[in-house]
């Protein structure tokens, strides 16, 4: 039984009429009689009775009116449904990002994704700058987030956002370390640092090669592979560090840290894509979310 010939059945049982319900469906007289004789011939039972010019319900026909009806209703739901999901956006997403994006900027963002694509199922890995370009150009991940100015002729690389970096170290040590608002003295201090390939690391990389100096003259006190331990590091008077202002916020505000006034530039925060290929719908509505949310 088809849901053709289900609506046929409907159709006569409400006008009480087949030339009318053909009429109504779109359909022959003859193409409506042949349904209803098709239905009842192979289960051998009797649709409906004619009274005068007018056709009833028979008692059977009454017991199947129920089920007919919510046959119809089902499969006007499915098709709801189904037209539903061709509207929504589904699937997954891989994404992986750098320590500092992916405890203190990204998290907010997949926030809102989540609640525009509930359907969509995402998939977050916090490793370093370098991890996450390889990551990006192996096809281990669908997009990327690092907060370092790198470069590769695989990769388009596009900004979505900025952090601050500061110099900080201890109260307790603040004194005795002799900070400045420069750093003419960058191969005196004793550093705290990130693993290679940290964009963090990379920041401190940047400035001894501005100084015209080598990494082995810095005096590298700690090497640690997480931003928060080398916060945690500084606070208890270790040495000092280049951070971003998101990890030690709170550091400064309760005086656990201290920060020198030595300005430098933005470090910007950019997404990663792979060039020359095609996007799923999943792919291409975080990177339209995150596109959109640029500031100016």
């Amino acid at each position: 039984m088809t849901l053709n010939q289900l609506k046929i059945f409907l159709a006569i049982a409400e006008v009480g009429n087949v030339t009318k319900a053909a009429d109504l469906l779109g359909i022959t007289q003859s193409a409506a009689s042949a349904s209803i004789a098709s239905i009842e011939n192979i289960y051998q039972v009797k649709l409906f009775e004619r009274v005068g010019r007018s056709i009833i319900l028979s008692e059977v026909g009454k017991r199947f009116l129920p089920e007919a009806q919510s046959a119809i209703a089902s499969a006007k739901s499915a098709s709801k449904y189904l037209r539903s999901l061709s509207e929504k956006t589904v699937g997954s997403l891989k994404i992986a990002a750098s320590q500092t994006i992916a405890n203190y900027w990204l998290p907010r963002k997949l926030a809102l994704f989540h609640a525009r694509h509930p359907e969509v199922a995402l998939h977050l890995t916090m490793t370093n700058t370098s991890a996450v370009e390889k990551a990006v150009v192996n096809g281990k991940v669908d997009i990327g987030f690092v907060e370092a100015e790198v470069f590769s002729d695989e990769l388009r690389f596009i900004k979505v956002d900025h952090d601050q970096i500061a110099l900080v170290a201890s109260v307790s040590r603040w004194a005795s370390l002799g900070l400045s608002d420069n750093l003419n003295n960058i191969s005196k201090l004793p550093w705290i640092v990130r693993e290679k390939g940290s964009g963090t690391r990379k920041v401190l990389e940047d400035l001894v090669i501005q100084n015209k100096i080598s990494w082995s003259d810095l005096d590298i006190v700690l090497e640690l592979p997480s931003n928060e331990s080398v916060r945690e590091a500084v606070i208890a008077g270790v040495g000092v560090t280049l951070i971003s202002r998101h990890v030690v916020s709170l550091a400064l505000e309760t005086g656990l840290l201290k920060a020198t006034s030595l300005s430098l530039p933005p470090r910007n925060y950019q997404m990663v894509v792979k060039k020359n290929r095609s996007f799923r719908m999943e792919e291409n509505a975080l990177i339209g979310m995150i596109k959109g949310q640029i500031a100016t």
